[in-house]
Formats: C-alpha cells, sequence, structure tokens
C-alpha cells in the first residue's frame, strides 16, 4: 500500500501509570511515573529522545512533559484531538521515525481530572459560531440513540437489548478485577448492571464508562533499534484517523446504527495491514467502551460481528478473555478508566503487553492468568466525539512476522 507505515516501526518500550482517582498523583507524577517505565522497558535514558508528543485535553503546551521530565530543549508537540488524543500523538510520533527525522522519540497521553473540578464529560457543545446545526446534548443521550434505534432495528425487545449491553459490561468489569491497575476493580453482577438506576434510557449507570486520573507512555523506534535492543519489539501494522464531516447533521440517512468514520478507518487500516478477514485474523482488541451500546456497534463497524448478529456473539461469549476474540482485557474505558488524553495510549499498553506474553504483570493476586496464548495481532479504536459526528482512531499492532 502507498504510504503505508507497516512494519516500518517499532515499540521500543511502554509505560502506564494505575488509572483512578489519583488524588495522592499530580500531573507532573503520573507523567514521570508512566514515561520512565517507558524508559526502563526500553532500556533507554530520557536523554537519548529526540522528540516527545503529548496528548492531553486539559494540558497547554509541550511543557506539559517538558518540564517534569527535565527534556532539554527538544521539540515537543501537545495533541488534542477528543478520545482518540493519546493515539494522535502515538501516530504522529511514528510517523516521524518512518520518515526518517528521528529514530528515538516518545509519545505520551496524560489527563487529571478529578481533583479539578471536572466530574464527567462535557456536553458535547462547540465552541463559539458554527456554520452547522448543533443540537444541545449530552453523550450518554447522544449515545442512548444507538441503543434504541438498534433494538427497534433488529427486533430485540428492551429486555433482550438490555441483558445484551448488560453483558458487554459484564464482561468488562470480569477482566477489570483482574488488572491491579484498573478504575474498578469490584465484582459486579448482570443483576445490579441490568437494575441499575437509569442515566439515559436504555443506559445504566453501568452502562457508562468512568472518567478518570492516569498517564501511559510509548518509546517508538527504527525496526533496526529495536531488533538490536530487544528480543520481541512489537511493530507497527497500520494507524488510521477518519474524521467525520458531522454526518448527522447533515444528512437525514445517518442511520444512529453505525458508526461510518469507525468504518471508514478500519478498512483502511485493515488494507494497510494486509488483513482480509478481521474476525479471523485480529487476535484481540481494546475499542472505545465509551458506553455498553457503543463497544457493541463497534463490533459490527469492525466487521468483527455480522451486521445485526452482535448479540449472538456478546451472549455466547466471542468477546470475552477466553472466546475467540477477546475484547477489553484490561476491563476498557469502561472499568480501567478513561483519561482522555491517556486512552488510546493505554489501550496499545494492553495490546503490547500481551503480545510480549508479560499480560500477567498486571495480574491480582488470586485471580487465574489473563495472558492470551500465542497473539499475533491486535486492534485499538477510539472514538471521540458523537456517533453522528467523531474522531476515529484504528491501528493495528503486532509481531514482526504478523
Amino acid at each position: 500500500m502507498p504510504g503505508s507505515i507497516r512494519n516500518r516501526v517499532a515499540i521500543l518500550g511502554m509505560g502506564c501509570t494505575r488509572f483512578g482517582e489519583r488524588w495522592d498523583a499530580s500531573d507532573a507524577d503520573l507523567i514521570v511515573d508512566a514515561a520512565y517505565q517507558a524508559f526502563k522497558d526500553a532500556g533507554i535514558g530520557p536523554e537519548e529522545v529526540q522528540a516527545a508528543w503529548v496528548g492531553t485535553s486539559t494540558g497547554r503546551t509541550g511543557m506539559t512533559i517538558s518540564e517534569p521530565l527535565r527534556l532539554q530543549y527538544i521539540p515537543v508537540t501537545r495533541v488534542e484531538n477528543a478520545c482518540a488524543t493519546a493515539s494522535d500523538a502515538f501516530r504522529n510520533a511514528c510517523y516521524s521515525v518512518a520518515a526518517g527525522i528521528y529514530d528515538m522519540v516518545l509519545a505520551i497521553g496524560i489527563d487529571k481530572f478529578k481533583d479539578s473540578g471536572i466530574s464527567g464529560l462535557g456536553d458535547g457543545g462547540t465552541p463559539g459560531p458554527s456554520h452547522s446545526m448543533i443540537a444541545e446534548s449530552t453523550p450518554p443521550r447522544s449515545f442512548a440513540m444507538l441503543a434504541t434505534t438498534y433494538f427497534a432495528k433488529y427486533g430485540l425487545s428492551y429486555e433482550e437489548g438490555k441483558h445484551m449491553i448488560g453483558r458487554v459490561s459484564w464482561k468488562s468489569h470480569q477482566n477489570g478485577m483482574r488488572n491491579k491497575n484498573a478504575h474498578f476493580q469490584g465484582n459486579v453482577t448482570m443483576d445490579q448492571i441490568i437494575n441499575a438506576p437509569m442515566v439515559s434510557w436504555p443506559l445504566g449507570l453501568f452502562d457508562c464508562c468512568g472518567v478518570s486520573d492516569g498517564c501511559a507512555a510509548a518509546i517508538i523506534t527504527t525496526p533496526e533499534i529495536a531488533k538490536a535492543r530487544k528480543k520481541d519489539p512489537v511493530f507497527v501494522k497500520a494507524l488510521q484517523i477518519a474524521m467525520a464531516p458531522r454526518d448527522g447533521n447533515f444528512t437525514q440517512n445517518f442511520d444512529f446504527l453505525h458508526v461510518e468514520a469507525t468504518v471508514r478507518a478500519a478498512e483502511r487500516a485493515y488494507e494497510e495491514a494486509g488483513i482480509k478477514n478481521p474476525r479471523e485474523e485480529i487476535s484481540m482488541a481494546e475499542v472505545h467502551d465509551c458506553f455498553s451500546i457503543t463497544e457493541a456497534v463497534t463490533m459490527e463497524d469492525l466487521r468483527f460481528s455480522p451486521r445485526g448478529k452482535v448479540r449472538d456473539d456478546i451472549e455466547n461469549g466471542f468477546f470475552d478473555l477466553d472466546g475467540k476474540l477477546p475484547v477489553q482485557l484490561d476491563g476498557g474505558l469502561k472499568c480501567f478508566g478513561h483519561p482522555i488524553g491517556a486512552s488510546g495510549l493505554r489501550m496499545l499498553y494492553e495490546m503490547y503487553l500481551h503480545l510480549q506474553g508479560r499480560a500477567d504483570e498486571l495480574l491480582n493476586p488470586g485471580f487465574p492468568s489473563r495472558q492470551l496464548p500465542n497473539p499475533k495481532l491486535g486492534l485499538t479504536h477510539n472514538l471521540g466525539g458523537a456517533p453522528d459526528g467523531c474522531a476515529i482512531f484504528v491501528g493495528i499492532v503486532g509481531l514482526e512476522g504478523a
């Protein structure tokens, strides 16, 4: 594929903090924690980093990281792209290496909300004048429309649909319990999920992800350097972003059954990575489960499930940790948490650990192994915005020969 990044860059090291209500740590503490985990994992010092990209929705300039890490006058670029922020920082860092400009760079994502007076996501409004007609809304309301439309289109009763999306959340809680870095680690039953207080019908409390504090980081380098320094580097196979033209505000054909930007980004990513049948070829995935219905619809948009059939796969355990295509192995946004500027790199970190056979480094004591046997390719997906207008990232990473 012309311009493909496939196997042109490698991840040499990664780090990720514990997510949650981090009253015990400042932004700088989280940045230093994640970055120095990545430095140690890569076997380098910060002085070897030639350039850096920081993804954050709350930070300002590149000094968000240059100050706490004491980076010495190197270029640092601050990136913001809604919930795809960290993934876009990673994408830009990778392109700089693939272009031959640098051969050792840092990508980092950070956000800290809990002691900043922010209790949840914004209302989705547009700052300043706009040529488009944008209705006042909230994220739960916008994504609830996916659920009501999906239930109606495919003939699901409220009870059937609610159980389907409830099982999405139940799976995430089962996986999150095993991960010592996850925000929410408690056991939650299907009865609790289904009977929880309603937030925006039919989405209840446990259908919604939490907003968290956290940071994640990656060291990106050339394949040659990675193979010389590490026996098991992870290679980038595809990086794609699709920005919607806010379809839902301009066409009556927008169906609220799928997210077109996800479909477009995924198709380009599969072409870039040489994937023909993602349901069979992708080993695992972390997707943007801001709400349980988002994950369900995304499974169809990514071609993991046939149109209108995701309920069968969800209920049959196809996406469970021991299923054919595990999704949200660390608990996802739902349970690991969602510091907006860090989530994309947290997803990549989970893929990275499994590809290296190291997932049990984060295993909570007393639980069976969470490590997948012999994964080859991992996919990550971010959705920033609302179904009718959003920024979408789809990335694929894997072992060298995959």
